[in-house]
């Protein structure tokens, strides 16, 4: 029972995250399945059957608070699922102790890559309302499904980023439209694993934990993705993921160690950043309690 709750509030935490910043519920809850001794084929399963329902309701979410552009939805989307079954099959065809430590590698990059991008870039901001290309989409699509599939997670962590990087949409419009196509993925990859290991090692108690929170916080997050500064929680997110898989590649205490103070000056970098941001935007909070004009 203390399993099937702690797997809830991760699944509930992880779409908080994945609902708000577009990323991170894969990888998130694939990293604490595989720490619990769960085959790396048999993760991304449990994840991908879990994300059926919490992409579906939190698309939905996304839909009725006007995040989603549906253009790109099918753009991206269609392309996604054909790599996250391809994925899908690839994984299931390795065996497990090759397929932990490839799944690390994969889930320790895309950790660094969204902790990197987000601390010493933050969000960009030109170049709004110009149109997204489908020569763009479809590649960008179709890689993000496979890593998805094989890393379990990479659809947020590879697709947000590429779509906030153009700066050709509103970050809340991209992690929307993100979130609503990771259904079409989620489906495919869930096929894929189904046709290529039936029903292996995939937990349906743990599935329904996962999918529970998920449920639960789907609606929250994509109310909250205008109020959280994505800056900093993108920080948050990739140091999680960093430090957690580091430990399947890095035997060595001591550069262990070294990440978990690289990341904790990642986060400080992330929040001063954000703070800068905010008081050259003029949104600094006024202090109440000094009078205004001292």
């Amino acid at each position: 029972m203390r399993t099937l709750i702690l797997l809830a509030l991760a699944g509930l935490g992880a779409q908080l995250v994945d609902g708000s910043l577009g990323m991170a519920y894969g990888v998130t809850s694939t990293t604490l399945l595989l720490a619990l001794g769960t085959s790396p084929a048999a993760a991304s399963a449990t994840v991908h059957l879990a994300e059926i329902g919490t992409t579906l309701m939190s698309g939905a979410a996304h839909w009725r608070f006007g995040n989603v552009d549906w253009k790109v939805v099918t753009r991206i989307g269609v392309p996604g699922a054909v790599g996250a079954f391809l994925g899908a099959t690839v994984l299931s065809r390795l065996s497990t102790d090759v397929a932990k430590p490839v799944m690390s590698l994969i889930l320790l990059a895309l950790g660094v890559y969204v902790m990197a991008r987000f601390t010493f870039r933050g969000l960009p901001k030109d170049r709004l309302g110009k149109p997204l290309r489908r020569r763009f989409l479809a590649p960008l699509g179709l890689l993000a499904g496979f890593l998805d599939a094989t890393g379990g997670g990479g659809w947020g962590p590879v697709g947000t980023p590429a779509l906030l990087a153009g700066g050709r949409m509103e970050p809340r419009k991209v992690i929307g439209s993100i979130d609503t196509s990771e259904f079409l993925v989620a489906v495919a990859a869930s096929l894929g694993f189904l046709f290529s290991l039936g029903s292996q090692g995939v937990d349906v108690v743990w599935v329904a934990a996962f999918l529970l929170g998920g449920l639960v916080a789907a609606p929250i997050a994509a109310w909250l993705v205008r109020l959280l500064p994505p800056r900093v929680l993108g920080s948050a997110v990739g140091g999680v993921i960093v430090v957690t898989n580091a430990r399947t590649l890095l035997p060595n205490d001591v550069l262990y160690v070294a990440l978990y103070g690289l990341w904790a000056a990642a986060l400080a970098y992330s929040v001063r950043a954000h703070l800068k941001e905010r008081k050259a935007a003029g949104t600094e909070p006024v202090d109440e309690r000094q009078p205004v004009g001292t």
